[in-house]
């Protein structure tokens, strides 16, 4: 348990560099918060039609972020 706790935190930040060179700047502008719980990628937006056209597209964001991260760590992504 722990060794998946320092893991996600890991990821996490790896994640939030990652977010911002793939995903460009006008997402990462309007991204307010990016965590992970339980191997699930939680995406705050703050402009609501980009939370709808990310929310439509959570399959290819995991995996892109599993294939940067290497492993098929994340299990599912959450836009809100």
């Amino acid at each position: 348990v722990e060794h998946y706790r320092w893991k996600g935190r890991l990821h996490q930040s790896r994640i939030r560099e990652l977010w911002a060179d793939r995903m460009g700047t006008t997402i990462n502008q309007y991204t307010r918060e990016i965590k992970i719980i339980r191997r699930k990628l939680y995406i705050t937006i703050d402009a609501s039609a980009l939370k709808q056209e990310l929310h439509y597209g959570r399959d290819k964001i995991r995996e892109m972020v599993n294939e940067e991260l290497g492993e098929d760590f994340i299990e599912e992504v959450v836009v809100r």
